[in-house]
C-alpha cells in the first residue's frame, strides 16, 4: 500500500481547525509527536502527528496508526499492574487500563523496527518510564513476550478516538512506580478476582482496548502465567512464548 493511499491522502488534505488551546498544555504538545501509519496488515505507510491520527475526521475516513499495550505482572504473586488515566488526558481520560497503552514514533528510528516487534517494545519501555516512572533498566526490552495484534476502532468522543492495530505485550518485572500526576490519576495491582469485580462495578470505566482485550484474551493467558510458574514460585511471561499468535486480528 503506497504512502498516497486514500486514507494518507485524506489526512494529509484535511485542514484541521482544532484548537488544543483548551486542553492541558503538556498534552497538547505531545500531540505533535509522529505516529506509524499502517495498513490493515500493520505495514508501514507513512507517518503523521498524533493529533491527526486520534481525530474522528480522519478514523472515519480509514486512517490507522500502529499501536502497543503493555502489561506489567508482579513475578512473586502475579497481579498485573493498572493505571488510571489523568484527567489531563485529551483521549479517554479518567478511564481505568492496562498498564501503559501508547505508540512506537516514527520519531525514533529503532521504533520502526518490525523484526522480532522490536519497535513496540522499544517504546513500551520508553512510555513505562514516562508514564509510570518506571526505571528503563527494570523494563529491559527483550524480556517483553509479545502475544498478538488487535486492530479496533473506538470513539473517546465526538471529536477523538483511536483506530489502532495494538501490539500486545506482557512483562513479568519487579518495578518501582513513580507516577507522572499529568499522565496518570491513580496505579494498582489487582489479582484477577479483583479485576473481574472492577469491570462488574459499574462505578469503574475501562478503555474500549483494554475491554476487548481482557473479553477475548487477557484472563486465559494470565491463567496459563499463574499455572506456568517456575520452581522459585515466580510467574515469567516468556513462559507464554508457545502462545504467540502474529496475525492482526481484526476487532472492529
Amino acid at each position: 500500500m503506497s504512502s498516497d493511499s486514500p486514507a494518507v491522502r485524506a489526512a494529509k488534505e484535511y485542514l484541521s481547525t482544532i484548537d488544543l488551546s483548551g486542553y492541558d498544555a503538556e498534552q497538547s504538545k505531545l500531540m505533535e509527536e509522529r505516529c506509524i501509519l499502517v495498513d490493515e496488515n500493520d505495514n508501514a505507510i507513512g507517518a503523521v502527528d498524533k493529533k491527526t491520527c486520534h481525530l474522528m475526521e480522519n478514523i472515519n475516513k480509514g486512517l490507522l496508526h500502529r499501536a502497543f499495550s503493555a502489561f506489567v505482572f508482579r513475578p512473586s504473586d502475579g497481579k498485573l499492574l493498572l493505571q488510571q488515566r489523568a484527567t489531563e488526558k485529551i483521549t479517554f481520560p479518567d478511564l481505568w487500563t492496562n498498564t501503559c497503552c501508547s505508540h512506537p514514533l516514527d520519531d525514533f528510528e529503532e521504533e520502526k523496527i518490525m523484526k522480532e516487534h522490536l519497535g513496540v517494545r522499544v517504546a513500551a519501555t520508553r512510555k513505562l518510564e514516562h508514564e509510570l516512572g518506571i526505571p528503563t533498566s527494570q523494563c529491559p526490552v527483550d524480556q517483553y513476550q509479545y502475544l498478538t495484534r488487535i486492530h479496533y476502532l473506538a470513539p473517546s468522543d465526538g471529536l477523538w478516538g483511536e483506530h489502532e492495530v495494538d501490539s500486545i505485550l506482557f512483562l513479568t518485572a519487579d518495578v518501582d512506580v513513580t507516577p507522572n500526576a499529568n499522565e496518570i490519576r491513580d496505579h494498582k495491582y489487582v489479582d484477577k478476582a479483583e479485576l473481574q469485580a472492577m469491570f462488574q462495578d459499574e462505578k469503574n470505566l475501562f478503555t474500549p482496548w483494554f475491554k476487548l482485550i481482557a473479553r477475548d484474551f487477557l484472563f486465559g493467558w494470565w491463567d496459563q502465567l499463574l499455572e506456568r510458574r517456575g520452581t522459585d514460585g515466580k510467574v515469567n511471561a516468556k513462559s507464554l512464548a508457545d502462545l504467540v499468535d502474529d496475525r492482526v486480528i481484526k476487532m472492529v
